[in-house]
Parts: C-alpha cells; sequence; structure tokens
C-alpha cells in the first residue's frame, strides 16, 4: 500500500471511529436521583390525567341528569371506562407512598356493600351482621341511624358523602365514593351471577318525569355528589406530585429510599394485591362478587392497565392519554448497569405478564366477561385467568431479586391469604 493510500485509510478509520453513536455500553447511568425525579414526573402525568378524565366523566352526568336518555347514560358509562385507565396505572405508587396510600381509599375502595346507597335485588338480603347500613339506602332515606343517633341525609353533598357516609359506622364495606359508588349508580347490579350481562340500571332512574324504582332526584344529587367529589380528591392528588408537592418532595429527599418506594410499589401490587386479593381469591371461590369492577364487567381491563402500570414504573415509559409518550431515567437502566441478565429477566417477566393480560381482555371483549372466566367449571376461562397470575408472581420474584441488586435492604413486599395460605379463604 502507498503512502498515500495508508494515510487515506487512517483518516478513513478515525472518522468512523468519530462518529460511531455512543451505546448503551458507553451512554452514562443515571443516578438514582434522576430516576426518581422522572417517577415523580410520570406520578404527575398519571393523576393529572386521571383528572381530566373524571372532570369528562362529570361533565357526561351532567348531561345524563339534564336529559335522561339511552344515549347520555352509554356516554356517562363510556366515560366512566375512560376515566379508569390512567388511575389503574397509577395504583403501582400505592404501597410505598403514604400519601397515596392515605388517600387511596376515597377514590378505589371496594368491596362495597351497595345497599347503603341505594336500591337493591330482594337476592341481595336485607340485614348483615358486619353491617347495621347494610340496605339503609340512603338515595330512599333523608334520615338516617349511624351508630345510633339520628343523622339528616335530607342534603346528599360532597362533604355528607365524604364526611358522614363513607364507611359509616367504622365498616369499610360502606363505601360512598369514588369510581365504584359512581360504577354502581351508573351500572346498579349485575344480577347475572357467572352467566354473560353486567348491571342494568334503567336511564329511567334518573328521568324525574317518568322516574323508575323512586326517588330518581335524590339519586341525580348523589351521583352528582360522587363525580364532583371524584374530581376534587384526583385534583388533590395531582397538586400533591407537583414538583413543588408533599409527595414528589417526600419520595426525591432520599433517592436510594425512593427506589424502594418504587419496588416496593411494583412488588405489593404485583404479588398481595392484584395477583392475590383482586384475582386468585375469586377465582378460588369461583365468586362474580370478587371480582373489582363487579357493576360494569371492566375487570379484565382493569387488571391490564394495573399490569402496564407496574412495567411502566421500571422501564419509565407511560403513554399519556393523549397519546403523547414519556420516557425517562428507568430503574432499568440502573439494574442493567450492575446486572444485564437481571434487567432482561425482569423486563421479560413484566412484558409476559402484560401479554397474558391482553390476552385475558381480548377474551374480555369478545367471548365472556370476567365474572364468566372465573366460573367453576370453566376450564379454559380458569387457565386464562391464572396464567396473568402466574407472571405476576413470577414478577414480584424479580422484583425481590432486583432489590437485592440494588442494595436496598429488606423491603416487606404486601401479601395475601389467597396466595400464601389459600385454605384459609374457604374459613
Amino acid at each position: 500500500m502507498s503512502r498515500t493510500s495508508l494515510r487515506a485509510a487512517v483518516f478513513a478509520l478515525a472518522a468512523s471511529v468519530a462518529f460511531v453513536p455512543l451505546t448503551s455500553a458507553f451512554a452514562a447511568t443515571p443516578d438514582a436521583a434522576a430516576v426518581v425525579k422522572h417517577y415523580a414526573d410520570v406520578a404527575h402525568a398519571k393523576f393529572e390525567d386521571a383528572l381530566v378524565t373524571a372532570k369528562a366523566l362529570d361533565a357526561a352526568v351532567d348531561q345524563l341528569i339534564a336529559n335522561p336518555s339511552e344515549a347520555t347514560l352509554k356516554a356517562a358509562r363510556d366515560a366512566w371506562l375512560k376515566a379508569r385507565n390512567p388511575y389503574l396505572e397509577s395504583e403501582v405508587y400505592r404501597f410505598g407512598n403514604a400519601i397515596v396510600d392515605d388517600w387511596e381509599g376515597k377514590v378505589n375502595s371496594w368491596p362495597l356493600d351497595e345497599g347503603l346507597i341505594d336500591y337493591v335485588d330482594p337476592s341481595y338480603g336485607s340485614e348483615s351482621d358486619e353491617n347495621a347500613l347494610f340496605t339503609a339506602n340512603v338515595i330512599a332515606n333523608p334520615k338516617l341511624t349511624i351508630d345510633g343517633k339520628e343523622v339528616d341525609a335530607s342534603k346528599i353533598t360532597p362533604e355528607f358523602l365524604a364526611g358522614t357516609l363513607q364507611e359509616a359506622g367504622g365498616v369499610e364495606a360502606n363505601v360512598a365514593t369514588g369510581y365504584h359508588a359512581i360504577e354502581f349508580l351508573l351500572w346498579g347490579q349485575d344480577l347475572n351471577g357467572t352467566g354473560p350481562g353486567a348491571g342494568n340500571r334503567p336511564y329511567t332512574d334518573y328521568d324525574t318525569k317518568a322516574c323508575t324504582n323512586g326517588n330518581c332526584d335524590r339519586r341525580a344529587q348523589y351521583l352528582k355528589a360522587a363525580t364532583t367529589l371524584l374530581v376534587s380528591d384526583l385534583q388533590e392528588m395531582t397538586n400533591d406530585w407537583t414538583p413543588d408537592g408533599p409527595a414528589t418532595k417526600t419520595v426525591e429527599a432520599d433517592p436510594k429510599a425512593g427506589l424502594a418506594t418504587i419496588l416496593t410499589g411494583m412488588g405489593s401490587l404485583s404479588y398481595g394485591e392484584l395477583a392475590g386479593e383482586r384475582m386468585k381469591l375469586g377465582l378460588l371461590l369461583h365468586d362474580p362478587e370478587e371480582e373489582q369492577d363487579c357493576f360494569s364487567d371492566n375487570t379484565y381491563n382493569s387488571h391490564l392497565h394495573d399490569a402496564i402500570g407496574i412495567r411502566g414504573a421500571y422501564t419509565g415509559e407511560y403513554t399519556r392519554v393523549d397519546g403523547t409518550k414519556m420516557t425517562g431515567p428507568s430503574l432499568s437502566e440502573l439494574v442493567a448497569a450492575k446486572d444485564p441478565a437481571l434487567d432482561k429477566e425482569m423486563r421479560d417477566k413484566l412484558d409476559t405478564t402484560v401479554a397474558a393480560m391482553e390476552k385475558m381482555a381480548e377474551r374480555g371483549r369478545t367471548v365472556e366477561a370476567y365474572d364468566q372466566m372465573i366460573a367453576e367449571g370453566n376450564t379454559e376461562g380458569n387457565a386464562i385467568v391464572q396464567a396473568p397470575i402466574d407472571g405476576l408472581i413470577a414478577q414480584s420474584k424479580t422484583v425481590e431479586r432486583v432489590i437485592a441488586a440494588l442494595d436496598l435492604g429488606t423491603i416487606k413486599l404486601e401479601g395475601s391469604d389467597s396466595l400464601d395460605n389459600p385454605n384459609a379463604v374457604f374459613k
């Protein structure tokens, strides 16, 4: 090779090296503080999306009350379904963030004794040893007795629901507020057991001129009060996750503790809450009353969005309701820098669970509802539900390995009798 050719080859090699993009092997690994900051930014976006969709639900309820019809009832139901998705993807912020844990019961408590709120079918029963307000029916009764004291229920306001009726008498099943109280008021009871069909409340339950089941004016008052309260509760949590909000400040104060918070939420929601209490319990009992969105038959969709939220907490990814995609420094990058194989394992298990949830959701949309899937004797349906349960259990075990790899100390994840002591659920 001539001297000129050699010089040209050297320059070409240098140029090719100079313009090689940085690969993940050479890219800077984000520090814990950056990961936690992005986690807080995503929290704000999720709760803001939940707020936006709750406002749309509130507006749809206004239309239903002003002009009751099949169309306005369907529009309100559709708005409720859309409002569920961003909220469910925010649930991974539970179990580690005390501010979220203390607040969550206002918006997503379940199961509920719906006889507290409105009329119910005789099959529901007339009394309960655990709940004196089992059939109190506040919509039909302007006066109630709570803990031996007469209570004025003549005006159904957000303040009355939150301050007096929610968990009245210290009974957790007295759920008066949040998504599920609204769901019951829009769909009514699902009286189909493990057969096809969801709740079928008629729009005339809100028609004061052709009222069915009585008290249509008070039913409208209750529904409006509940949606107004949902909006204000979500506004509170959205504010808590602004850059200067208390939830953000708390989680960012100690980045290492912030990483522990992220993984606590991922592991506890995966194992004890979703795999255990929300899924395995109903499957063991074959009981449609143990499905979360039991009035609307939306349970398969809620479980899917919980799983998507868990995966997003690890990858740092979130798709907003307007289609905007958020990405940023993630736990995945931190783990990959320490143990690439463990990061791949975590990602693969999260993807496996979401895929199993998507398969369950597809069956829910096209074949049968979730309460039918968990019915006794439905071998194929039971297996479709068991697959994401298995995925959730498996990913929670990898979450524990990630906690160890990042040297975050001992973290106790939420458990469940349904998984840890299944015989106990039959007692």
